[in-house]
């Protein structure tokens, strides 16, 4: 029998462990609470299972399924669109801060509309009124004005996931992501937590700032999005 690393099935592995407490569903299929996300995962391709999982797309918005294979549409619902992530882990020392880089804080529950309103510019990947909430976020701000975030999401047995880096466009270039992600990946690491991600396969320029970072590709994993 084939023994599956954690990172091969991402949703079932947080949905069943750390962050079980964050589940709707049951045994057959589950999904992140509807105020965290999209996320949702089968216990298997099995008929009772894809039922399951059918059952648990809202009425009014999407699913999103992360497997290390493709998977296929549950009965009753429809494809909405797939995608191709390169799953990357650091295993490595994290980065050290470099000279210049700009003052870093924590995020909070104040901070919430601004961050919204970041992710909704900045598309980091799936958002709702509770993702930051997923654990600690951190932010660069000038003058009052939230420029840059970053946090984690997923969380693993020994992992936690880097997510949520977000920079608004006009302050792009200024190496305000790069200073963010070490500082995430540092606090990943200081809890003894192996650092992961996932970018889009094809955001060459997202990848090569990931793996200055340290990090590596461990494999591809595809994302298939349904809806009623």
């Amino acid at each position: 029998m084939t023994v599956l690393h954690p990172l091969d099935r991402p949703i079932w592995s947080m949905l069943t462990g750390r962050q079980a407490h964050l589940a709707e569903g049951d045994a057959r299929a589950l999904r992140i609470d509807r105020g965290y996300g999209v996320f949702g995962v089968a216990a298997d391709t099995g008929a009772a299972a894809q039922a399951a999982l059918a059952a648990l797309v809202p009425d009014d918005g999407e699913l999103w399924i992360v497997e290390g294979d493709p998977w296929p549409v549950p009965p009753g619902v429809r494809e909405v669109r797939r995608a191709v992530l390169a799953q990357m882990v650091a295993d490595g020392p994290p980065p050290a801060p470099r000279d210049g880089e700009p003052p870093i804080v924590a995020l909070h529950d104040s901070d919430a509309p601004e961050m919204a309103a970041l992710a909704d510019h900045a598309k980091p990947g799936p958002w709702g009124p509770a993702t930051h909430r997923y654990g600690p976020f951190f932010g660069v701000r000038e003058d009052g004005r939230l420029l840059a975030m970053a946090g984690q999401r997923m969380l693993m047995p020994g992992m936690a996931e880097v997510s949520g880096v977000a920079t608004w466009a006009d302050c792009r270039g200024r190496g305000l992501a790069r200073a963010l992600i070490g500082h995430v990946m540092r606090a990943m690491v200081a809890r003894g937590e192996t650092p992961f991600l996932h970018s889009y396969a094809d955001n060459a320029g997202a990848i090569a700032l990931y793996e200055s970072l340290g990090f590596r590709i461990r494999r591809e994993v595809h994302v298939l999005v349904i809806a009623r």
